[in-house]
């Protein structure tokens, strides 16, 4: 990413921390997803609220000699152009095999229509595309975070 994306970056961390008075750093700043699709599509389902939780297969991290997420952390969400967002705070992090994902963390992930089955289906296909070894004891690392800038609208409440 060149210096005009690191600016925007620090410009709408600099936003962040202004609305929300948390501290914000260290930050990393990345996307979900392998594509420009993926990754548009998935940004804004964190923008909206409706995503709330992330999934990698531990043998990722590994290969790519990335540290696991850590409660605490924070990271800015790009969309498919490089452009930042959202900031999200790390909420907490499991290691599971494949199969023992719950239908819980399937919704908060808030892909397709949030069912176990869906999420199974989709996870299994995107990870065995991955290059990494994979069956259903595939350590999974299940990361849940709160969107801390900008807050997702809320829908208003009628009158009665």
């Amino acid at each position: 990413m060149g210096d005009e994306g690191s600016d925007r970056i620090e410009a709408f961390v600099g936003a962040a921390r202004r609305a929300s008075g948390l501290p914000i750093e260290p930050y990393d700043a990345s996307a979900f997803g392998n594509s420009a699709a993926m990754v548009d599509e998935l940004a804004a389902l964190v923008v909206a609220g409706t995503k709330r939780a992330t999934a990698g297969l531990l043998a990722g991290y590994e290969a790519d000699g990335s540290p696991l997420p850590v409660a605490g952390d924070w990271s800015v969400v790009l969309d498919g152009t490089g452009q930042p967002v959202a900031v999200i705070r790390t909420a907490q992090v499991t290691v599971v095999a494949f199969a023992e994902v719950d239908a819980a963390f399937a919704w908060d992930e808030g892909e397709g229509d949030r069912t176990l089955a869906y999420w199974r289906e989709e996870h299994r296909r995107f990870f065995s595309r991955s290059g990494q070894p994979f069956d259903d004891e595939s350590p999974v690392v299940c990361e849940r975070f709160e969107v801390v800038y900008p807050l997702p609208a809320r829908p208003k409440r009628q009158a009665l």
